[in-house]
C-alpha cells in the first residue's frame, strides 16, 4: 500500500460564494465530508498539500479533522475550466475493509495484429474494491488481436471485481482501416491553363478581326 496520505482539515464556519472565494483566495479548498448516515462535515483543506494527494484521483486519504482522523476518497472534484485548480471537493468516509465503487483508468498495453487499428472507446471503467486497497488503473492487453476487446477481457488485481450493467459494449475497439474513396479529381497543369488562356485569346483576336 502507497504510503499515509494525512491531510489536516479545518472545520468551517462561514458559507456562501464570498466565503468560497475568501478561502481559495488563502490558498484552501473547500470541501464537504459525508457518509455512513452522518452528518456532512464543511471542512477547508490546504490547497497545494491536496492537490498533490489527488493527482490519484482514488487516493485513500486521511483526514486529521481539528484531531479526529478519518479515511476518506475524493468523490467528485470541482475545478476551475481554465486554471484547473481545485474550486471544492466532496469526500466520502471509508472504513478499512469496506468496499466501495469507483472509476478507475483503463490502461491499453500492446499492439493489434498486424494491418489493425484500435481505438479506446471506455477512458474508465467502475470497479469494486475495498477502500484501502484501490487500484489507480487497470488494464487491457490487445497484443495481436483482431476483434474488439471487452469488459472481460481487462485484467484486474486481486480482489478487484468490475461494477458494469453493461458488459457487452467494447472497452477498445480492433478494426481494419476503412480506405475512403474520394474520386478521381481533374487536375488542371499550368500547361493546360496557358494553352486554354492562349486559344481563349486568339478566338477573341479572330473574332475582332471577322468584325473589322
Amino acid at each position: 500500500m502507497a504510503d499515509k496520505i494525512v491531510i489536516p482539515a479545518t472545520k468551517r464556519t462561514e458559507f456562501g460564494k464570498g466565503a468560497a472565494r475568501k478561502a481559495r483566495r488563502d490558498d484552501l479548498i473547500p470541501a464537504v465530508v459525508y457518509g455512513h448516515g452522518e452528518d456532512p462535515i464543511h471542512v477547508v483543506l490546504p490547497g497545494h498539500q491536496t492537490h498533490l494527494a489527488v493527482r490519484n484521483p482514488n487516493a485513500l486519504i486521511t483526514l486529521d479533522i481539528e484531531g479526529t482522523e478519518q479515511l476518506v476518497i475524493p468523490k467528485a472534484i470541482q475545478r476551475d475550466i481554465i486554471k484547473r485548480s481545485i474550486d471544492h471537493m466532496d469526500l466520502l468516509t471509508v472504513r478499512r475493509g469496506e468496499k466501495v465503487v469507483v472509476d478507475v483508468y483503463v490502461e491499453v498495453t500492446g499492439e493489434p495484429a498486424v494491418g489493425f487499428e484500435w481505438i479506446l472507446e471506455q477512458a474508465t471503467v467502475s470497479v469494486e474494491a475495498e477502500a484501502t486497497h484501490l487500484p489507480e488503473h487497470v488494464t487491457v492487453d490487445i497484443t495481436d488481436r483482431d476483434e474488439n476487446a471487452l469488459p472481460e477481457h481487462i485484467a484486474l488485481p486481486k480482489g478487484v471485481t468490475l461494477a458494469l450493467s453493461d458488459m457487452e459494449s467494447p472497452v477498445v475497439s480492433i478494426h481494419e482501416p476503412v480506405e475512403q474513396d474520394l474520386g478521381e479529381e481533374e487536375e488542371t497543369t499550368e500547361d493546360e491553363a496557358a494553352e486554354g488562356e492562349t486559344a481563349e485569346g486568339e478566338s477573341e483576336e479572330n473574332a475582332e478581326g471577322e468584325d473589322s
